[in-house]
């Protein structure tokens, strides 16, 4: 299943509501995706209704990949049907096909349950909107929040740099594959991300950088986030976007004030008169949301550690020890940035020689 689902998805003109369609479809005549796979172009169009030139593309498609597709899923992809998967995004419309990650998977837990705080604005900020998403940054690592931006110039990149100043989770939703920094000279800065927190993005390695990718990562970034901070943006601006989709999926929105005569603020500040939250300081904010899922709470650390034995899964110390998911998660958590466990590939969490 997942092995033709990942064949399945990389057909051209095949996204998210095809992708449904032709799983209801498999469903209803008892078949699996292997079995549509050598369908011919009449049943398909039969079944489905598809039109002549998205039939050519598959066609096509098939012809290049031949009966028997490699169904290798790369060891850095999520799909839907995963554990690892975050729930929250299978509700967006349209929700990702699948995502690639690069980082900390022990943080998807926490995303699933938009446990994170997205901080977004303009590439071309103030110094004070710089120094305000930086601050935002630390103190919400501070609190134990995930950041979650897009890495992009400006507030975004900010954003990631207090909260790994702060030694928090950053997580990065790239709107390039995770082979391409964009721009360039984030590198340092997209490497970082990727050793200390999670990088995330729907894009293949390979495919080519369109505009319209950053726009759709914004969903992402909202559906992952129990909050949405605009720190500065002016009126055409992809952090409306994200305001716009939080107000959509009732997210709180907060803003930053910004200077009334500051063309990069007018957006913003427009937000304000929309009746969004006003935020004058980060420490507002934090007293707001309260403690993050990733405060250091190691309670029942030698408890926890001992469970692990050879290595356990989060399932498997859920059954052993009777504590609920989300609280093993956050300890975890803490217990890896403490340098005491570590999660391997397949989400398997060991202790730490010493």
């Amino acid at each position: 299943m997942r092995g033709w689902w990942w064949v399945w998805s990389g057909c051209p003109g095949i996204g998210p509501a095809r992708m449904a369609a032709l799983q209801a479809a498999a469903l209803e005549h008892n078949v699996g995706l292997d079995a549509c796979w050598l369908w011919s172009r009449q049943r398909l169009q039969e079944v489905l209704a598809w039109p002549g030139s998205l039939l050519d593309q598959v066609d096509g498609y098939r012809q290049r990949c031949g009966v028997d597709p490699d169904r290798t899923v790369p060891a850095d992809v999520l799909m839907p049907m995963d554990p690892g998967w975050p729930s929250c995004l299978s509700r967006l419309c349209p929700p990702p096909m699948a995502l690639h990650q690069r980082g900390r998977p022990n943080l998807l837990p926490w995303l699933s349950e938009r446990r994170a705080v997205a901080v977004v604005g303009t590439r071309a900020a103030s110094s004070h909107g710089l120094a305000m998403a930086e601050a935002l940054g630390v103190a919400l690592a501070g609190a134990g929040w995930p950041v979650i931006s897009g890495l992009a110039e400006g507030i975004d990149a900010a954003a990631h740099r207090g909260c790994l100043r702060a030694g928090g989770a950053p997580v990065a939703v790239l709107g390039t594959p995770l082979n391409r920094v964009y721009p360039r000279h984030h590198q340092s800065l997209q490497d970082e991300v990727g050793r200390h927190g999670l990088l995330l993005s729907e894009r293949a390695p390979g495919q080519g950088i369109r505009p319209g990718h950053f726009a759709a990562r914004n969903r992402l970034i909202v559906g992952m986030a129990a909050a949405v901070v605009v720190v500065e943006c002016p009126e055409r601006s992809g952090a409306l976007i994200s305001a716009r989709l939080a107000a959509e999926h009732q997210c709180p929105v907060w803003v930053v004030p910004g200077d009334a005569g500051r063309w990069s603020s007018r957006g913003s500040n427009r937000l304000l008169q929309d009746q969004a939250a006003p935020l004058l300081s980060p420490q507002d904010l934090v007293a707001h949301l309260g403690p993050g899922p990733c405060q250091r709470n190691t309670s029942s650390a030698p408890a926890l550690v001992q469970a692990l034995g050879a290595g356990a899964s989060l399932d498997d110390l859920e059954r052993s020890l009777g504590v609920p998911a989300g609280r093993l998660s956050s300890e975890l958590l803490a217990l890896e940035m403490a340098g005491q466990v570590v999660c391997e590939s397949g989400f398997l969490w060991k202790p730490c020689r010493p």
